[in-house]
């Protein structure tokens, strides 16, 4: 196994908890528990993106094999029923890797099989490769596709429409589709049975958990009879397109042997290994989310970021938050530049889109914070690339019209001051990050002056000026630059609590809110920080004190009433949990940046930001089997949640990690004299950059 255990050194419950993910760059993946038991309605061995990267379904949801010799019969495959596990192939299991895609070794008498699933990249198609090894004689192996055939968010239950596999040439069957389920295809070398069967009642134990509905009915075809010869693979395809068997397995046994590209063909090298091995997995972890979409006519592929494995979809307020980590640290450059122009193509009123839809519906405008963390990331690409001509136009418009509407006061409530503070809220919508609804109720309502929007504010003026001055626009410049010198007066004098010796939450009209939450963090970690440095020790040390823990920052003190420390239940209790206390990994990378802004980046202050990731990085490398998870509770052990696989976790750990451990920050490209100035005005000395 990843972590250096055996399958044998585990209890069963420990081995269901441990979840591998693949994906194939389209919004579709494959995914279960290490011995194949399905615990969630999103885990299948083949989740297509219909319309990538989202529409996805769950085609194939597993499979039963069975091992057939002369002395005998063994099944590999591990299914929850009610009252009873079955079969138990998980007592044949003697290996698991998830490297470089999950292998599985099984034994029992004179035979040992290895299995693998892999999927082509940009395609929704799956291989399932067995081999038979360290064996006398060849065996038989029988393989059941099991088929949910439904949307990840539903269930199937046994209907009384008629479902068949129907021979389309020798080895390729397709099962057509009905009005409630695609088509779907599968091919194999071996010898096809047809006997079409219901099972029924298989449970998945952490939508229950989770107070989901946790019970399905899958629908199978028939068998695959594979004879197996010693040292020789055989294989099983499924896939949402009609397949060719031996041109599918050349293209997956080329892909496998091949160095991990950039999705779109950039100038990233993921398999390219580098010489710090904990930098190599975040790099590896940060290739399962960048997706494209279809290119439109005579243009290039167009990006996307899925916001987390298994249930969401692409979110434009995730992929900004990770995009320095997953694409410019990544060096994805040209995926990074057409996914700006992308994103920045749904701008309405100022505002860019919070979330998109999974059925491909209208995007959500919810978020005060993502027009700003838009003009975070335009920075920070320019900062990697020195991309001027891309920046110069049309992204510049973009941000000027992001700054002109936010100041004119626009949607969601977003109101400028007369001290240039940004208001932002409207009755039962959430505009900030910490947006968990239950039904109507806002479960944290932050309504007024939120501290970190605050801090984007002024972060996103003080780049407007910086390109206004480099673009030629020196009038423009002195304006912006006026207007952030207030908003920094302002934030300073109306956000600071000195009795607690931190950052209020939010201003509002009334009482200003005093809980101790991360979100101050960012006045200190963004490039053009608000906060006075002179506060910075008082601050970083209060959210060391009430908020650090292992796995990232609590989003409120434990010595808050309202303070909540584990997050499990069902969806209400999950939701009131969510950001009074849940513990997210992705705060670490702006912490860590702050303390060493207040540290300096000598080898003792990087030595100790290093052992602050370290806990993150032994469980990505370990029982995270590569990933890492959304969140975590609150109180000790600290135990996982969320999303198995988390784009702002992944990307904010490697951005950190590679920036401030490992310093490789760009070569910055020529500054504009006012970049100097806007940071000698907050008192904050220029960084001095290396080449990456």
């Amino acid at each position: 196994m990843v972590d250096g255990a055996s399958p044998a050194d585990l209890d069963f419950d420990t081995l269901i908890a441990r979840e591998w993910l693949i994906t194939n760059g389209i919004g579709g993946y494959a995914s279960s528990s290490i011995p194949g038991l399905n615990t969630r309605r999103y885990h299948g061995l083949l989740v297509a993106a219909m319309a990538p990267p989202v529409r996805r379904h769950v085609l194939l949801s597993r499979v039963e094999e069975t091992v057939v010799w002369n002395s005998g019969h063994a099944d590999l495959a591990c299914n929850e029923y009610p009252g009873a596990i079955f079969p138990r192939g998980d007592h044949l299991l003697r290996a698991f890797s998830n490297e470089p895609h999950p292998r599985w070794a099984y034994q029992s008498g004179n035979w040992t099989l290895e299995k693998q699933v892999r999927l082509l990249r940009g395609e929704n198609t799956v291989v399932l490769t067995y081999t038979l090894l360290g064996a006398e004689r060849p065996v038989d192996l029988e393989v059941r596709p099991l088929f949910a055939l439904r949307p990840i968010h539903e269930l199937t239950y046994q209907g009384n429409g008629r479902l068949a596999a129907q021979k389309r040439s020798p080895g390729h069957y397709q099962v057509a589709p009905t009005s409630r389920s695609p088509e779907v295809f599968f091919a194999s070398s071996g010898e096809f049975r047809d006997a079409p069967c219901w099972y029924l009642n298989t449970i998945y134990r952490r939508e229950r958990e989770r107070g989901y509905s946790g019970l399905e009915d899958l629908w199978s075809p028939g068998v695959l009879h594979l004879k197996l010869v010693p040292g020789e693979a055989a294989h099983l395809v499924c896939s949402a397109d009609p397949i060719v068997l031996a041109e599918t397995i050349t293209k997956i046994n080329a892909q496998t042997a091949a160095p991990m590209p950039g999705i779109l063909g950039s100038d990233h090298r993921a398999g390219a290994p580098s010489p710090d091995p904990a930098f190599d997995a975040l790099r590896r972890a940060a290739d399962y989310f960048p997706v494209s979409l279809p290119p439109r006519a005579g243009e290039e592929p167009v990006p996307a970021c899925v916001a987390g494995y298994h249930w969401f979809a692409p979110s434009a307020r995730a992929t900004l938050i990770a995009f320095s980590g997953l694409y410019l640290v990544t060096r994805r450059f040209a995926e990074a530049r057409n996914l700006l122009l992308e994103i920045s193509s749904h701008l309405k009123n100022g505002l860019l889109p919070t979330d998109f839809s999974e059925d491909g519906d209208e995007p959500l405008y919810h978020g005060a914070d993502v027009s700003l963390w838009f003009v975070a990331a335009v920075f920070e690409y320019l900062r990697y690339s020195a991309d001027e001509e891309t920046v110069r136009r049309p992204l510049f418009d973009v941000v000027l019209g992001i700054v002109d509407a936010y100041r004119r006061g626009t949607d969601l409530g977003i109101r400028m001051d007369s001290d240039g503070l940004l208001a932002s809220g409207l009755p039962g919508i959430p505009t900030t990050w910490m947006d968990a609804k239950a039904g109507d109720w806002v479960v944290t309502p932050r309504a007024g002056r939120s501290v970190e929007i605050n801090a984007l504010w002024h972060n996103a003026l003080c780049i407007a000026a910086d390109f206004a001055e480099r673009f030629g626009k020196q009038p423009l410049a002195i304006e912006l630059t006026n207007l952030a010198q207030s908003v920094q007066r302002a934030f300073n004098l109306r956000f600071w609590n000195e009795l607690a010796g931190c950052c209020f939450d939010v201003v509002g009209d009334q009482v200003p809110d005093a809980s101790i939450r991360p979100n101050q963090v960012l006045a200190m970690s963004l490039a053009f920080p608000v906060l006075q440095p002179e506060r910075w020790e008082r601050v970083l040390e209060l959210v060391r004190r009430d908020l650090l823990t292992p796995f990232g920052l609590r989003t409120l003190s434990p010595r808050d009433a309202n303070y909540i420390g584990r997050y499990k239940g069902a969806v209400v209790a999950r939701d009131r949990a969510y950001h009074n206390g849940t513990v997210f990994p992705w705060l670490l990378g702006p912490y860590v940046s702050a303390v060493l802004r207040l540290t300096g980046r000598g080898d003792d202050a990087r030595k100790h930001a290093s052992a602050l990731l370290q806990p993150c990085l032994d469980r990505l490398r370990g029982e995270g089997l590569g990933l890492i998870n959304e969140l975590f509770d609150g109180d000790g052990p600290h135990s996982p949640g969320g999303t198995i696989a988390c784009p702002m976790a992944t990307g904010e750990l490697l951005r950190c990690y590679a920036e401030d451990i490992l310093d490789r920050a760009p070569a910055a490209p020529p500054n504009s004299s006012l970049t100097t100035r806007l940071l000698d005005i907050g008192g904050v000395a220029p960084r001095v950059e290396h080449p990456a």
